[in-house]
């Protein structure tokens, strides 16, 4: 595995659980709570993140 796509792989994945988290405590205390909350579209930045880390990994591993 080419190590400069993994650590970027594996930096975008951190950046966009940490953002989604930060991003859910904030919108827990706006009171936004519950299962309709993963849906939210401010969460869709940190799942296009998380899914380009996990798509540059899994490319990383294949060179």
């Amino acid at each position: 595995m080419d190590w400069t796509l993994g650590a970027a792989a594996i930096a975008m994945l951190v950046a966009g659980l940490v953002g989604q988290g930060f991003e859910m405590r904030r919108m827990g205390a706006a009171g936004g709570e519950g299962p309709g909350a993963f849906a939210d579209r401010r969460n869709i930045k940190w799942y296009v993140i998380i899914g380009a880390g996990v798509a540059l990994w899994a490319a990383a591993e294949r060179l």
